[in-house]
């Protein structure tokens, strides 16, 4: 996948709720994130951090992109509790469906009791 003019490779580790990017087998960035239960409920955007270095070349918005494919390939929608997937999804709400707020609410609750997630 492409993200400016830097290509970067996105990878999704599942287990760590983490989805990564990398460029030249390096990680850049990363989406933290857990998965809603009862499982599938949604995916659940808890923040974004691009390494400063790598700012600015769209690494960010390539991860929130690939995370909302994510999601509609496993057919549940995603709840970005974090700033910047909010803002991206605001601006690309063609392929950022809102999530109904019940699924809002339950993610807040689900990341409240548990703030290892964060």
């Amino acid at each position: 996948m492409a993200a400016g003019d830097t290509a970067v490779e996105i990878r999704d580790d599942r287990e760590r709720g983490r989805l990564e990017a990398y460029e030249d087998g390096k990680a850049v960035g990363v989406i933290a994130y857990f998965v809603m239960y009862p499982e599938p409920g949604a995916l659940v955007a808890v923040h974004t951090v691009v390494e400063p270095e790598h700012a600015g070349k769209g690494i960010a918005g390539a991860l929130a992109a690939e995370f909302y494919v994510m999601a509609a390939r496993q057919g549940v929608p995603v709840v970005p509790l974090c700033p910047y997937v909010a803002k991206w999804a605001q601006r690309h709400p063609e392929q950022a469906p809102e999530a109904p707020e019940e699924l809002v609410q339950g993610a807040r609750k689900q990341l409240e009791s548990h703030p290892e997630l964060l």
